[in-house]
Formats: C-alpha cells, structure tokens, sequence
C-alpha cells in the first residue's frame, strides 16, 4: 500500500504539483484565494472558465486562485517552450468545502447547482433552460461588477 501512495505522489509531482495538491485538485471558497505552486517554473498560466475562477502569476513557481463563482474548472500551467506542467481541476464552493455539481431536471428543461455542505447555489452552464442560465448569469455579472466597483474605491 505504501508504494502505491508513494507512486501516486512521485506521479503527482512529476506533472507539477507539489504532495498537498496532488488528487482531486483544489477547493477555492467563492471570493477567497488560495495559493498553487508548481513544481517547475511557469511562463504561462491558462484558466479553463474564468467566469469560475481566476488566476495570476505571482513568481515563476507560485499563482493565487480565486474563486468567482460557483462551479468547476481547471488551470493549466506551461513551461517556457510551451510544454504542460501542470492541469488541475479547481472546485469554487461555499465556505464549508468542497462541492458537487447538480443538474436539476424538469421536463425537458434543465439547471445546474453547484453544492457545498447542506447548501446549492446557481452555476449556470451551457445547456441549462433559458430563462435559468440568463438570471443566473445576470446575478453573477452584477455581483462581479459590484466587486469591482468596491475594490477600486468607487461607487455608482
């Protein structure tokens, strides 16, 4: 069993994650950041829906995370020549972990919900009932344009 967790390990650090990181990925509480380092230096750094998340360098090893809305994604990490080091799935979830996606089904209309703990929060995605993904996609667009707002100090 030992040189099973061990191999995993080595496995994980030898596409750029360091021990901590290695599984399932990582869990970013919505309007938090976390911090992800790599195990080689990074010349770019790819999110795979920023609408969920959002990366920025810090050093050539290291990026904060932070979580925009609910839901899943992923961020890829390349080396200078454009080979891959890192692809790490990113989960934003409420405050009490890390969370699962629903897709809640009505007749033929669907909507999906991405859960934490005891709760579930809209995470519209392609594919969801009109009327749904639209609303949805309108509270985050304000709430994102809210913080904005706050963070550059102005109000409108």
């Amino acid at each position: 069993m030992r040189h099973i967790v061990l191999a995993a390990v080595l496995t994980a650090a030898s596409l750029g994650f360091t021990p901590a990181q290695a599984g399932n990925g990582m869990s970013v509480p919505l309007d938090e950041v976390r911090v992800v380092s790599f195990a080689k230096p990074v010349a770019t750094l790819y999110v795979g829906n920023p609408v969920i998340a959002d990366v920025m360098i810090i050093d050539s090893r290291h990026a904060f995370v932070q979580g925009k809305a609910f839901g899943t994604t992923n961020i890829v990490a390349l080396d200078s020549a454009g080979h891959p080091i890192a692809n790490q799935q990113i989960v934003v979830a409420g405050k009490s972990g890390a969370g699962a996606t629903v897709t809640l089904q009505r007749g033929k209309e669907q909507m999906t919900y991405a859960c934490a703990g005891n709760r579930c929060q809209p995470s519209p995605q392609p594919g969801d009932a009109k009327e749904a993904f639209d609303a949805g996609t309108e509270q985050i667009s304000k709430y994102q344009s809210l913080i904005g707002r706050a963070a550059g100090g102005g109000a409108q």
